[in-house]
């Protein structure tokens, strides 16, 4: 029985650890995708380009904020369960920042929409 769980915590660890790996990896790639499309944009003088990199740095800080929470499955120790905190807090913290933004970005598009009509 003891070899069972050992063999099921092992399995759950690996699972994890790929599941985070994926997320991260995710996060890179909405990131540097968002990036690639915004200096394209950038170089067509295209006005949505400030929402649009908000938007995208938002969503990547999602994925990774995501392989943060789900490393906290395997957490062991009291000082990496503070260190995660830490990171998820300060994540999160970003988030919230870019998504006013965001919000304030979309009001100024809206404004400068009206003002040209």
């Amino acid at each position: 029985m003891e070899i069972f769980l050992e063999n099921i915590e092992l399995f759950l660890r690996y699972t994890v650890e790929i599941c985070t790996f994926l997320m991260e990896f995710f996060g890179i790639i909405v990131l540097v995708f968002t990036a690639i499309k915004c200096f394209v944009g950038w170089i067509k003088h295209d006005s949505n380009i400030r929402l649009n990199l908000a938007q995208g740095i938002a969503i990547a800080l999602e994925f990774k904020m995501g392989g943060e929470v789900l490393r906290t499955v395997i957490v062991r120790e009291w000082t990496e369960l503070g260190i995660l905190g830490a990171i998820i807090l300060l994540r999160g913290l970003l988030t919230f920042l870019i998504h006013w933004e965001i919000k304030n970005e979309e009001e100024a598009l809206a404004k400068e929409q009206l003002k040209g009509n």
